[in-house]
């Protein structure tokens, strides 16, 4: 017989963790268990220190990907999940991936996708992110891409979209190259506690620790906000955000 799936993690576990520090993992895709995760030192994408660099403006002014916000959540923490040649074997279990998915019905882990139309004409998903939003914070799970630069526009997007929507954190949990390439900056985790303590104190508007948050999420408030903002300008929407990236960074 078929052993039955191991329990997800309880949405509010989750939400308690992240608001500790720490996170879950697992060894293997098929690793029934999970296990805690704080580091010693936590990678965060500081918000006004993007990296945008000459190569990704222009491919976000050329607008070569459309970009969605919760349009394929299930399938972008899939990609995640799924081998690469630079990592066979990923800390996305089956338990994690459905806690991830309950969490999202819920409203607050949320994804950002990047598609592109083939030659035959047929738009796929080549890229995203997603993560776990709360209060004034962003904590980035995992992204993948499919065509180059697809996970930079995400992320470029996710920064853009957390901006406008009053975010304080983007917590990166562990730096990579890739990260670092684009701003990202390692601390103590003790300056991380800080940074949070003081980022959910504030919650969403200014008041008490997710007194005031709505029920949408930061992240994709953040997101619609961005594109209303895009559309009534006189640019096309990569173009807008490549330009507040340069503003700001």
């Amino acid at each position: 017989m078929p052993r039955p799936s191991p329990p997800i993690i309880p949405p509010d576990l989750l939400l308690r963790a992240y608001r500790a520090g720490i996170f879950p993992m697992a060894d293997s895709r098929d690793d029934p268990d999970v296990y805690w995760v704080e580091p010693r030192q936590r990678a965060i994408l500081p918000l006004d220190g993007f990296h945008l660099s000459h190569s990704l403006a222009r491919t976000l002014r050329r607008g070569r990907f459309r970009v969605t916000c919760n349009a394929a959540f299930d399938a972008v923490i899939d990609h995640c999940a799924a081998p690469r040649a630079d990592a066979p074997e990923s800390w996305i279990s089956a338990r994690i991936r459905d806690s991830y998915r309950a969490l999202h019905q819920l409203g607050s882990a949320h994804s950002i996708e990047c598609w592109q139309t083939g030659a035959d004409g047929t738009e796929r998903l080549v890229g995203g992110l997603y993560g776990v939003g709360f209060d004034r914070v962003f904590c980035g799970e995992s992204m993948f891409a499919r065509a180059p630069d697809a996970s930079k526009v995400a992320l470029a997007w996710l920064v853009a979209a957390l901006r406008r929507g009053g975010a304080e954190l983007l917590d990166c949990q562990f730096t990579t190259p890739h990260l670092a390439s684009l701003g990202a900056v390692e601390i103590p985790q003790a300056d991380y506690l800080t940074r949070l303590a003081h980022a959910i104190g504030r919650g969403y508007g200014g008041g008490a620790a997710g007194s005031d948050a709505p029920s949408a999420g930061l992240l994709p408030l953040g997101f619609a906000a961005l594109v209303e903002a895009a559309a009534g300008s006189s640019s096309s929407p990569g173009n807008f955000i490549a330009q507040s990236l340069i503003h700001t960074s």
